[in-house]
């Protein structure tokens, strides 16, 4: 068996004021650092192998923390970065709603059909995060791997796992840092944990950010 213990990265300031970041490479805020060693110390006692990360470096700063108390090394995969959301990047969500109001309702009530202006959309996040999943499992059997991604990238490879399409994008919730825990067996995949955020001292956050 497999198992990969997903992780979203720490907060930044963006997801904060609703920027939103897609694959610009934002820093962690101070309270994301906080979040990102809360998390390591609340994984310090579970046994991994192996660590990967996305390589935009609110990601790979949130993964480093866990994996130096493990004395692990730490791999990067490209596949794993956030959705590309092209002309909305770096743009505030009642700008983007102002500039683009038909394309921003839809990507909250049917997101599976947006395409973003010069950027990705969710079916092919799925398929290069799919593909990243399925290599793992035959490269990495019998291991626990540290995975750390962003909010699309976990919601669309959980939503996959369980056969779910893009258009229950929004019923997954990712709030930072948060811990999911996916398994793979015999072909199969199940969800063991999702979206657990014991180690920032609650059950659920309640925060909505308006930005990814």
């Amino acid at each position: 068996m497999t198992r990969i213990i997903l992780i979203r990265h720490g907060e930044t300031t963006w997801n904060i004021a609703g920027r939103y970041q897609g694959q610009e490479d934002t820093p962690l805020s101070d309270n994301g650092l906080r979040q990102g060693h809360l998390l390591a110390e609340a994984l310090k006692n579970v046994p991994l192998d192996l660590a990967i990360s996305s390589p935009l470096q609110r990601s790979l700063q949130t993964c480093s923390f866990c994996a130096e108390l493990h004395s692990i090394p730490v791999l990067t995969d490209a596949r794993l970065l956030e959705i590309n959301h092209g002309l909305w990047e770096g743009v505030l969500a009642p700008e983007i709603q102002k500039q683009y109001p038909v394309e921003f309702a839809t990507w909250h009530t049917h997101p599976e059909q947006v395409q973003m202006p010069q950027g990705e959309n969710l079916e092919a996040v799925r398929r290069r995060v799919r593909q990243a999943f399925d290599e793992y499992v035959i490269k990495y059997p019998d291991k626990t791997l540290l995975v750390t991604a962003h909010d699309a990238v976990n919601k669309a490879i959980i939503c996959d796992v369980l056969g779910l399409g893009m258009e229950h994008f929004w019923q997954i919730k990712q709030d930072n840092t948060c811990i999911n825990v996916l398994e793979h067996q015999d072909g199969n995949w199940r969800l063991v944990l999702l979206n657990s955020t014991n180690h920032l001292g609650f059950l659920f956050s309640g925060i909505e950010q308006a930005g990814l």
